[in-house]
């Protein structure tokens, strides 16, 4: 039988879904509503096209600091040489407290704020490196070992061999001791890893820090590979690697350092 208003409707249904404007509307959309839904959840998309990459991806590169680990460190001992460890700790709190980097923070929270060390005068960060700075008319360096090597400046050997992570302390262009500093795995982490390999992906941590660090926790949490020791631009040769041999990479890392690999990735 027919009714009116039941094929008017039904007339109007067609008309939208052939109308060209319909997906000019929709699919626009659909890529909208998937952007915000996943910045909801902490995942940036450098555009709309990239949700349909991700869907390509083979190998995830992570960052470690803040991404797997909690970035929440705190100090476990303080090594001096000819100075006391409360001489030490307050010029290393002073440079720190120039920077927001995790490691300063918990050197500055240590020393009791930044409210109860000396003022910091010129200081500088040497990217991937540390700090340099003057405190009391004293010329310091913290960082790891890459800036005592930048500067030539001669350190215990034995430091290299430390697992945890090690800020060292140069006062007047002569080694003062370190600062050990370590971190947390995230309660989730593991679990992210498993869910990547289930889906076929390759894990690889891109890292700063030391190569003993970073080994320690692919171990922990079964990630594929580990490079460790690496500068900003280090990160890019060996994402840049991975894309010459055909991989499609998506990135995860929340630093400042990691914005040329952001660039570089394909999600």
């Amino acid at each position: 039988q027919y009714v009116f208003h039941v094929w008017f409707y039904r007339a109007l249904v067609f008309l939208v879904i052939s109308c060209p404007c319909a997906l000019v509307v929709s699919i626009p959309l659909g890529y909208f509503g998937g952007i915000g839904l996943a910045s909801r959840h902490g995942v940036l998309f450098k555009g709309s096209n990239f949700l349909d990459v991700i869907t390509k991806v083979n190998v995830i590169v992570m960052d470690k600091t803040g991404t797997l680990t909690k970035g929440v460190f705190k100090v476990q001992d303080v090594v001096t040489t000819d100075f006391t460890k409360e001489e030490l700790v307050s010029v290393a709190a002073a440079i720190e407290s120039q920077s927001t980097h995790p490691i300063a923070k918990a050197i500055v929270e240590y020393a009791g704020g930044s409210s109860k060390v000396p003022k910091s005068e010129n200081v500088e960060e040497i990217a991937g490196h540390g700090l340099k700075g003057t405190v009391a008319g004293k010329t310091i360096l913290a960082g790891n070992v890459k800036l005592l090597k930048e500067f030539t400046i001669a350190y215990p050997p034995e430091i290299d061999t430390l697992i945890d992570t090690v800020v060292v302390i140069v006062i007047n262009e002569k080694y003062a001791g370190y600062i050990t500093i370590a971190d947390e795995l995230k309660e989730d982490s593991k679990q992210a890893v498993e869910a990547m390999h289930s889906l076929k992906i390759q894990t690889v941590i891109l890292s700063g820090d030391k190569q003993a660090v970073v080994s320690k926790v692919a171990k922990l949490l079964g990630i594929d590979n580990a490079y460790g020791d690496l500068l900003p631009e280090g990160k890019v040769q060996r994402v840049q690697a991975l894309k010459n041999e055909g991989k499609r990479i998506a990135f995860i890392g929340d630093g400042v350092n990691d914005a040329p690999v952001v660039a570089l990735a394909d999600a």
